[in-house]
């Protein structure tokens, strides 16, 4: 069974920085892209970033400039570094993978951590 668990969530001040991780765990074969959604109170879930398994990283356009994803496919793990934070950007960040196991191909999600923006 495959488990993807969140570190790094909490609560950052206006202008701060924050990095969160994501380790993929279990029956893994191969996993193919990673990335990033958030989820903020009232509003619908939206991509924040994702990165290809050769390191290639696309981002929603509002995020870019603030946000760096990166990944170690040694450590099945995905980062999300954010810096200069705004109280926009308090949210619910979930993590997902592609990922290939011995049940096929599918799309994991892990449960989501908690960031608040606050001065």
């Amino acid at each position: 069974q495959v488990q993807l668990v969140e570190s790094g969530g909490g609560l950052v001040q206006t202008g701060g920085s924050l990095r969160l991780s994501c380790e993929a765990s279990g029956d893994i074969l191969s996993i193919n892209d990673m990335g990033w959604h958030r989820q903020a109170p009232g509003k619908q879930r939206e991509l924040v970033a994702l990165i290809s398994v050769n390191g290639i990283a696309n981002y929603k356009d509002s995020m870019k400039g603030r946000f760096t994803i990166s990944r170690d496919n040694a450590k099945n793990t995905v980062y999300l570094d954010g810096v200069n934070l705004r109280s926009d950007d308090t949210a619910v960040y979930y993590c997902y993978g592609d990922i290939m196991d011995s049940t096929g191909y599918d799309r994991r999600w892990a449960s989501g951590t908690q960031v608040t923006v606050s001065s």
